[in-house]
């Protein structure tokens, strides 16, 4: 029996989510708080928080409850309003921040909290990379990039047996949807199979980490750019020291050429005392002329206003926040870095993303009091404060020769803006736009021709989705309005695959193996598909999202295929 599903909060997230689920043939409740024109059935109209709109969208007798508004507070109330009407319901829960997200999984039984930023910035990070990802598979702590291939008539997999990819340690196949005749991927692959024309294959990539070392010539560089840099910042400093040590050097001379018995030592040790206003070894001004002593007086008033400028420069620079300007802009890459405009949800997890890969990665954000920018500079990520649709602002972030630029802020057009204006400055840079609605970004990137115009939501939704049915989700994408997942699932005495051969249950429950982790070590591969599954194995699969039931029908029921190589 499929699992009675209910979307709480059909906003632009929300019934994205709520359309998968009703396409992979799921048994879906929407509730809105207000009418939608194009639900006309299972859909609930009320105030979202409300125990009577719950079950009116039939909550107690519900499996899942997928929480998808857009503000954590009123997700936070729907969350402890659904449990005090069905406490043993399944939810899935959208929250902003991911830190209160982790410490409800850890608390609440049955809770998974997922936030779109997180789910939607890797897809980026690959486009900025240069991958036309379409999602991605987390897998030995690691984020894999998945990306279709279709074979054409051109394409250099046509003609090629499916078993010699299988057997390739840096990708994985994912899914398998043959043009010709429906077959499952095991199948396929034991039957040596050659790719033909019109097929589609869903492959996870290896990722690649750069080696964050520098050579010599690189730090030194660096260290020659950075002393640049702080002249051009410290010139007003300078130019005040070096007029406080004139005006010592001149009262020190002075007071030495009127009285040879003044020893330098002397002379300087008053000039200094004099001019900063400490004092002391009075007696070389009092026997001087009396011009002297108004040349005293002019250098102690004067010394009194150099001194006062001195000190506010060095306390800015100090304790202000020249200092952090300073080191934030003298780390500034000087190529083949990664631009990152907009330090909200989406970019942090992007720029940690990348910073993880060991990419250097650069920030511009407009808002001084940003909440991520604290942890942007713990990551020694350089932010550069202004408005990245300036010229002046994309030049200090050394534009013309960085790697790509990504415009992930939270409005649309200035995400455009800030394209054109990069576009402007260096018309070949790689540019990665955000945009919340699919089909205008689709337009947006076949007018403006940028490299790629991704949503979020559509990156995100399908993740939702996912995991609404089949429970802890590694990774997921959809080929031919077909979801898929991937997920691990732990081999019980019960499960319907204990005691069977991988390959036997994969054709017959049409899933894809990936590995399994089997008395302390992981198998793949060849040997993945000989392999017997026994209670305390984890197996890890992918598999269509509409026939994860699969997972959960008794061994019995499993009618397991008789197949040779």
């Amino acid at each position: 029996m499929k699992p009675r599903i209910i979307v709480c909060g059909l906003g632009h997230t929300g019934h994205k989510i709520f359309c998968l689920l009703r396409q992979q043939g799921a048994i879906v409740v929407g509730i809105s708080d207000r009418p939608i024109r194009s639900e006309t059935s299972d859909v609930v109209v009320g105030n979202l928080q409300a125990a009577s709109t719950l079950l009116a969208a039939g909550i107690q007798n519900a499996n899942t409850l997928v929480i998808a508004g857009d503000d954590d507070a009123v997700n936070l109330a729907v969350l402890m309003q659904a449990r005090i009407l069905n406490p043993r319901i399944r939810i899935i829960n959208r929250l902003f921040n991911t830190s209160l997200g982790d410490r409800l999984d850890r608390t609440l039984p049955d809770h998974t909290s997922m936030s779109v930023s997180s789910l939607a910035a890797p897809v980026f990070a690959f486009a900025a990379l240069g991958s036309q990802a379409i999602g991605h598979l987390r897998l030995f702590d690691r984020t894999w990039p998945i990306h279709e291939e279709y074979i054409d008539e051109n394409h250099a997999w046509k003609g090629r047996k499916l078993s010699d990819l299988w057997n390739d340690r840096s990708r994985m196949l994912i899914y398998y949807l043959p043009a010709a005749n429906k077959i499952d991927l095991v199948s396929a692959v034991l039957a040596e199979q050659q790719c033909q024309q019109g097929d589609r294959l869903i492959v996870a990539t290896q990722p690649t980490v750069r080696s964050p070392r520098k050579n010599l010539s690189q730090t030194l560089l660096k260290t020659l750019t950075n002393l640049r840099r702080f002249q051009q910042h410290s010139q007003a400093t300078v130019i005040v020291l070096l007029t406080l040590l004139s005006m010592i050097v001149v009262a020190t001379a002075t007071y030495i050429c009127v009285d040879d018995n003044i020893s330098i030592v002397d002379s300087l040790y008053f000039s200094v005392g004099m001019i900063t206003g400490a004092g002391g070894h009075e007696k070389v001004a009092e026997q001087a002329p009396e011009s002297i002593k108004l040349f005293t007086v002019v250098m102690m008033l004067v010394g009194a206003g150099i001194i006062g400028i001195c000190y506010a420069l060095l306390n800015d620079y100090v304790l202000g926040t020249r200092f952090t300007e300073y080191w934030d802009v003298a780390r500034v890459p000087g190529r083949s870095h990664y631009i990152i405009c907009g330090l909200g949800g989406t970019g942090i997890q992007i720029a940690k993303e990348l910073h993880t890969n060991g990419f250097e990665v650069v920030a511009i954000e407009q808002d001084p009091n940003c909440r991520f920018l604290s942890m942007a500079r713990s990551l020694k990520i350089p932010v550069i404060q202004g408005s990245a649709s300036v010229p002046a602002t994309l030049e200090a972030a050394n534009i013309k020769q960085a790697a790509s630029l990504l415009a992930v802020t939270s409005n649309d057009m200035s995400n455009l803006e800030i394209a054109l204006s990069a576009k402007g400055l260096a018309p070949k840079l790689p540019v990665i736009v955000r945009n919340q609605d699919s089909h205008f970004a689709l337009m947006v990137q076949q007018v403006f021709e940028f490299e790629s115009v991704l949503s979020s939501t559509e990156l995100a939704a399908p993740a939702f989705a996912a995991a609404a049915i089949g429970g802890r989700i590694l990774g997921n994408g959809m080929t031919a309005d077909r979801l898929w997942v991937a997920l691990g699932t732990l081999i019980t005495p019960a499960h319907p695959f204990c005691g069977h051969r991988i390959q036997d249950a994969a054709m017959s429950a049409d899933f894809v193996p990936l590995y399994v982790e089997t008395n302390c070590q992981t198998i793949h591969g060849w040997d993945l598909l000989n392999c017997c599954l026994s209670a305390g194995d984890v197996l890890y699969l992918t598999m269509p999202a509409n026939r994860l039931d699969r997972l959960w029908i008794n061994t019995s029921e499993l009618k397991v295929k008789d197949f040779t190589r």
